[in-house]
């Protein structure tokens, strides 16, 4: 399994359009990028790789990077930065499988699965696969769960991606807060790496309307308001789930300089053979 970060940043990335902070400008002195989330995992065995989330990044993503186009993709939310670059499914692809939730979402009224099918509905490459919670299924070769974590107010989904002839496993915590189910823990636990989501550090969180939650046993935030991971939220998740290796994505240009580019922080372009 060879996992390609294409995108390891949030909504607006890093550096952010227009934006001189010192975060921004100390990314372009290092010639590095954080673009809007976007995970390619590659099978070697069967030649297929498998996309996780479309980025609105994705022509730039794909074009910066080598790998292939993606023989099928998984949605985990239907935030714009998680879905928005599967219109560049137009002319170049034949047929694109997709992969989401079949669960109904209070908030929206429909899964999403349906979201993805209605709002794609003009592109015939694009055919959605309804898929339930906890319910593995095979494609590109893996074994690939979807698991309900915790991002109000929209359901959102981590996965854990499995090679069933080498063991090796992939993690990914989805969009969330610190307070992911314990049985989605239980299916995410044991990975060899762990992508986990974790925007800023704990100390920002006094800036944040509804602060920080799920704090430590030292008190300190694990939770960034009510959607996110803190950086030390991420890292916490990483050593409960007992992750071989914790790689922090999602990443904002409010991390202060001289903290946004701390080892575990991941920029686009990272490979991992797994």
């Amino acid at each position: 399994m060879e996992v390609t970060l294409l995108g390891t940043g949030d909504t607006t990335g890093t550096p952010t359009p227009g934006c001189s902070c010192d975060t921004c400008e100390r990314a372009r002195e290092r010639g590095v990028e954080r673009t809007r989330y976007s995970v390619h995992v590659r099978n070697e065995r069967t030649d297929e790789a498998l996309l996780v989330d479309a980025s609105p990044d994705f022509r730039h993503q794909f074009l910066e990077r080598d790998v292939d186009l993606p023989d099928a993709a998984v949605i985990s939310h239907i935030h714009f930065d998680h879905l928005d670059g599967l219109g560049n499914a137009y002319r170049l692809f034949g047929d694109l499988p997709v992969y989401a939730a079949d669960e109904t979402d209070p908030e929206t009224g429909e899964s999403v699965a349906g979201t993805v099918r209605s709002d794609y509905d003009y592109l015939d490459a694009v055919t959605v696969s309804a898929e339930s919670p906890f319910e593995p299924f095979e494609t590109c070769g893996f074994e690939v769960t979807l698991v309900p974590v915790d991002h109000p107010p929209l359901v959102c989904y981590g996965l854990a991606i499995e090679d069933p002839e080498t063991g090796a496993k992939l993690s990914l915590s989805g969009d969330t807060s610190y307070g992911i189910p314990d049985e989605s823990r239980e299916a995410l636990a044991d990975p060899d790496l762990l992508l986990a989501d974790g925007i800023v550090p704990a100390h920002l969180c006094e800036h944040h309307p509804y602060g920080g939650k799920h704090e430590d046993e030292d008190g300190v935030p694990r939770t960034f308001g009510t959607k996110h991971m803190t950086i030390e939220g991420a890292r916490s998740l990483g050593a409960e789930l007992d992750a071989d290796e914790t790689r922090i994505v999602h990443l904002s240009h409010f991390i202060p300089a001289d903290e946004a580019f701390d080892e575990d922080l991941a920029v686009d372009g990272e490979r991992y053979e797994l």
